[in-house]
């Protein structure tokens, strides 16, 4: 039986990519329906800080009709969203996604978890409009094409199609490209190579070892600048290459989300980002890392390979439909006005893609504090609400979250470069603070008034920066107030409760 490794230099076989491709996918989407089991319920249920119930009806009543609102945010939730039939879709989506994890994968349920995500991500509204949701949509999609229609072993009968490995490679070809035009146009930070000198302090969620990365010496940050410029601007056109190089540029583009990783919280983007990475690599490569068992199963897939005639021309009606759809969003990453993260078709089948495209050099950061006391001032004794990930406490270390999403956190990491105003539903958010809402404190770390609900509860403005690893105090974080973000209210703030009423969020 000639190994695959021998076979790499005559001819390219893929079982091992498939798998690699499908299991990672996997992990990718039980985190994904597994964020959704635990926040979706005080985030857009039915009390949740934005009921995905009013969120339909605009949405209806803008379009005209439901069912052209269907067809611009096609959803399952059209049909049924009460608070069980969020939670029974991410039930399912993640119950399918341990066993694509566990390598059980055939189209049927591929298509499924796309079907399921989906539903999801079009009615998340501000907490579902990361770029890493319609980028696992469009993955997820292609990945349908990737696999059998029934077969739901580890190696089927069926080779993985070439055409779509094809796809893998252009959808990391742009989501690499798309990422490093937004920067090279987006700050003279990236383009004067400091940008790291402030990422690893003003990015989203740091990690536990944020703060080392960013007291490394300045030469050392601006190589990384550079590097990242060779993985984003450089490797991509060499996933298309012949076999040396387009395993080189694989291997370059992974190690820069194993950095991002490492470095900080994004949530599971840098996870997802690998997902078609993964397709620079063909069977010889992995034949080199992988244990024997796999090797040789993979082996054995392939001297039993049946050709599938109705599996090859789906593969290239694929092909057909990504390209025709793949014009507006590579204008766009050609464009001078390039914009990040965007769809052009309802079902994010092809989309648009990019990331810090500036960078802050002032980490921002709004807290939420109540009291008890009778005067809200001042000298009140006021109490912090701690988030999961955001930094709170100046002598905590930040967590290790990723892949795992905050929702939460990450909206409160935008609002705090941004005015209430823009974001509406922290007023929504403070009234439920204001009555001990069990669903929404379970977003916080814990509960600072847990004998009963505070009497009044406001949002202060700090800025934070990293402590140098070397002070006494053994802190971790400094701050300044800069001032209050939202005044203290109380339930018996009768401009509060009427706005929260006419957006229908108080009922009367």
């Amino acid at each position: 039986m000639s190994s695959l490794f021998e076979l790499s230099g005559k001819k390219r076989t893929y079982w091992l990519t498939r798998f690699m491709i499908l299991r990672l996918l996997g992990i990718v989407y039980a985190v994904a329906f597994l964020v959704a089991i635990q926040q979706i319920i005080p985030l857009i249920g039915v009390n949740g800080l934005t009921p995905v119930g009013i969120y339909l009806q605009e949405i209806s009543t803008a379009l005209g009709s439901q069912s052209a609102a269907f067809w611009k945010l096609p959803s399952l939730f059209w049909f049924w969203h009460s608070d069980t039939a969020l939670l029974t879709v991410s039930w399912i989506g993640f119950i399918l996604s341990c066993l694509v994890a566990l390598g059980f994968a055939n189209a049927i349920i591929m298509a499924a978890l796309w079907i399921l995500y989906m539903s999801i991500v079009h009615v998340g509204q501000i907490w579902y409009g990361y770029g890493w949701e319609i980028q696992l949509l469009e993955t997820g999609f292609l990945a349908i094409f990737l696999c059998p229609l029934v077969d739901m072993r580890m190696f089927p009968k069926r080779k993985a199609p070439l055409p779509v490995i094809f796809l893998f490679r252009f959808l990391i070809f742009r989501i690499m490209l798309g990422a490093g035009m937004i920067k090279l146009r987006g700050s003279k930070l990236w383009s004067n190579a400091t940008a790291l000198f402030y990422h690893f302090e003003t990015q989203p969620l740091p990690g536990p070892l944020s703060r080392w990365f960013f007291f490394l010496p300045h030469f050392i940050l601006k190589i990384g600048v550079w590097y990242n410029w060779l993985a984003e601007l450089v490797a991509p056109f060499f996933a298309f290459g012949p076999r040396i190089t387009r395993h080189i540029a694989g291997i370059v583009m992974i190690m820069l989300q194993v950095i991002l990783i490492l470095s900080g919280n994004l949530s599971f983007l840098n996870w997802l980002t690998i997902v078609p990475a993964l397709a620079c690599f063909d069977d010889g490569f992995w034949a080199t890392i992988l244990p024997g068992s796999l090797v040789r199963k993979a082996e054995e897939a392939e001297n039993h390979s049946e050709e599938s005639k109705p599996m090859k021309i789906t593969s290239w009606v694929v092909v057909a439909l990504v390209a025709v759809l793949s014009i507006q969003p590579l204008m766009n990453i050609l464009s001078p006005t390039q914009i990040m993260n965007t769809s052009y078709d309802p079902f994010d089948l092809v989309n648009t893609y990019g990331a810090f495209g500036t960078v802050g050099e002032i980490r921002y950061n709004v807290v939420f504090e109540g009291t008890n006391d009778e005067q809200p001032d001042s000298s009140a004794n006021w109490k912090p609400y701690i988030y999961k990930g955001l930094p709170v406490r100046l002598d905590e270390r930040p967590p290790q979250v990723a892949p795992y999403h905050l929702r939460l956190d990450w909206q409160m990491w935008f609002a705090s470069m941004a005015s209430p105003s823009q974001y509406p539903w922290t007023l929504n958010l403070v009234w439920k603070l204001l009555q001990n809402d069990p669903s929404t404190l379970e977003l916080f770390e814990k509960n600072p008034f847990p004998d009963g609900p505070p009497k009044y509860v406001r949002a202060v403005l700090y800025t934070y920066q990293f402590a140098k690893p070397d002070n006494k105090e053994g802190k971790w974080w400094k701050r300044e107030r800069q001032g209050l973000w939202l005044p203290a209210f109380s339930t018996s703030s009768k401009d509060l409760l009427l706005y929260l009423k006419e957006r229908g969020w108080v009922k009367e």
